[in-house]
């Protein structure tokens, strides 16, 4: 798969690279993303954070296309996209938003425009979205960005704090208006 741009206004979806990782390694310290999207529990230094990045900007495999969410002016970093388990015409798709950038639908217009993108070039019929039930702004998303609800995932996915939470399921499909 080859990497792209995307622009959604304000907002520019790109590759990771290497220079995002301090910012990476500020933004997954944040409570918030830390108890959202868990990484598995090491101390996030320097040399997480790279490695993090670099995983993401790997496209090789096409199983995923995970992109930084930045400043159209400015590039300064405001979150994370990504579209993962890529497979037969189906993904899921997770994100996250730093303190700074959340409250102005920073999520919900990468969300759309990630999506946009996954239906029209790589052709994908249908796009998951789970997130906890605890997890009030990710609904909202969610909802925003035209994921009808789908059910609940019960004691789903084990979380930062190292509980499992119920999930909300969400979708979008390719023939959905």
């Amino acid at each position: 798969m080859e990497h792209v741009e995307l622009a959604a206004a304000d907002l520019l979806l790109r590759p990771w690279r290497d220079e995002d990782a301090p910012a990476v390694r500020d933004a997954l310290r944040d409570p918030a993303i830390a108890q959202w999207n868990p990484q598995g529990g090491d101390p996030i230094d320097d040399e997480v954070a790279l490695l993090w990045v670099r995983r993401r900007a790997d496209w090789s495999t096409g199983g995923h296309a995970s992109m930084a969410v930045t400043a159209a002016a400015g590039g300064e970093l405001l979150g994370s996209v990504s579209l993962h388990r890529i497979h037969d015409g189906d993904a899921s798709i997770g994100y996250w938003t730093v303190p700074a950038a959340r409250g102005r639908q920073v999520a919900v217009r990468a969300v759309v425009r990630l999506t946009e993108w996954a239906f029209a070039d790589l052709g994908l019929h249908r796009v998951e979205l789970c997130h906890a039930v605890a997890n009030p702004a990710s609904c909202r998303v969610a909802d925003r960005a035209g994921y009808p609800a789908e059910g609940t995932l019960r004691e789903s996915y084990r979380y930062g704090d190292g509980r499992r939470y119920d999930e909300h399921l969400h979708a979008r499909l390719a023939t959905d208006r």
